[in-house]
């Protein structure tokens, strides 16, 4: 059902049909289960919804890692009902920003669209210890990203 509904909205932006002013960022990785989930929970959070965040994956699979949940929840990010998703046209087109973490080519290319690549290491399989790590390496870049959108708070 969010698949659809988030689908949809983004098709409407991409066709330039009013909606939210608020921007909005795309956040892309491979199966859609660990960092691209970890970076558009934490911009969520931290712009308390001034910035519509989603994540995609090349190629979804599964179930959000289960460390990846553990590493959000202790700091009170609650992912139960999030799942993975598939990139589409339609979710780039209403992105104003696209940051890549490990998806190489797979995401297309729109003109006039700001495009970041994130070197980050895959949580999958990892140790809560290391999710934490690289949670934290990715809140570190969603905080200069979202003060680089201001005026929205930083919270």
């Amino acid at each position: 059902m969010h698949f659809s509904t988030d689908r949809l909205t983004a098709a409407a932006k991409a066709h330039g049909r009013p909606g939210n002013p608020n921007p909005e960022v795309l956040f892309v990785c491979v199966h859609n289960t660990g960092r691209s989930q970890i970076a558009a929970a934490l911009l969520a959070h931290r712009s308390g919804g001034a910035v519509i965040a989603r994540s995609a994956g090349s190629a979804p699979r599964g179930e959000i890692d289960p460390a990846v949940l553990r590493a959000l929840h202790e700091l009170g990010i609650d992912l139960a009902h999030a799942y993975p998703k598939p990139l589409t046209d339609e979710v780039v087109q209403a992105a104003d920003a696209v940051v890549t973490m490990g998806c190489g080519d797979a995401c297309p290319i729109y003109p006039g669209k700001r495009y970041l690549d994130w070197h980050l290491p895959d949580p999958e399989g990892r140790s809560i210890e290391e999710v934490r790590v690289i949670r934290d390496q990715i809140d570190a870049r969603v905080r200069d990203l979202l003060a680089e959108l201001q005026p929205y708070p930083i919270a």
